[in-house]
């Protein structure tokens, strides 16, 4: 049984919901979202809240109805309030320069990486290491967020590398001297 698929999405003052058959979208101050709905549940708005529903009761469709609940949630406050990850850059020499949608990055490569950034994702550098980003769609910024630690991930002994703000690396010793 799915408990978090049961509980109602509150829906904000200037947010609007339109469901046509299996096609959500979802309207508010940032932007639109759009989202196809699985055909085993269905969206039912009521005031305020809006409920998803399962069309008929089968094992494996709890496990939708809480999946679905829980992206028109984040869809909900995407379009109302937003999303927004952060990055770090460590390392001496690393950083990170945006050339409008491109991202140049200098990661001690013997070249420069260039990053496109997807439709929908804006970014902001400050201090040449910390990179910022902000967007309406949960699932594309993470993704965006994930490729650009991918570049460079940190590494385990110094801790170079890319990496989200809330990460937390625990460095290795290293080598041993002998006496």
């Amino acid at each position: 049984m799915s408990r978090i698929g049961k509980k109602p999405i509150q829906i904000p003052e200037r947010v609007k919901i339109v469901c046509h058959e299996d096609l959500l979208s979802i309207t508010g101050e940032k932007g639109v979202l759009h989202h196809k709905m699985h055909n085993s549940v269905r969206l039912q708005v009521e005031d305020r809240s809006a409920y998803v529903q399962l069309r008929e009761e089968s094992p494996n469709d709890h496990a939708i109805q809480g999946m679905t609940r829980a992206i028109v949630a984040n869809m909900v406050t995407g379009v109302s309030s937003g999303f927004e990850r952060t990055l770090e850059i460590v390392g001496i020499g690393y950083r990170a320069a945006l050339n409008g949608r491109i991202l140049n990055l200098s990661l001690g490569y013997s070249h420069p990486v260039e990053f496109s950034l997807p439709e929908g994702v804006e970014a902001s550098v400050e201090k040449n290491t910390i990179i910022t980003l902000k967007g309406i769609d949960k699932e594309k910024l993470g993704h965006t967020a994930a490729a650009l630690k991918r570049l460079r991930p940190p590494e385990p002994y110094k801790g170079k590398g890319i990496r989200f703000s809330t990460d937390r690396i625990i460095k290795k010793a290293g080598k041993k001297g002998t006496k």
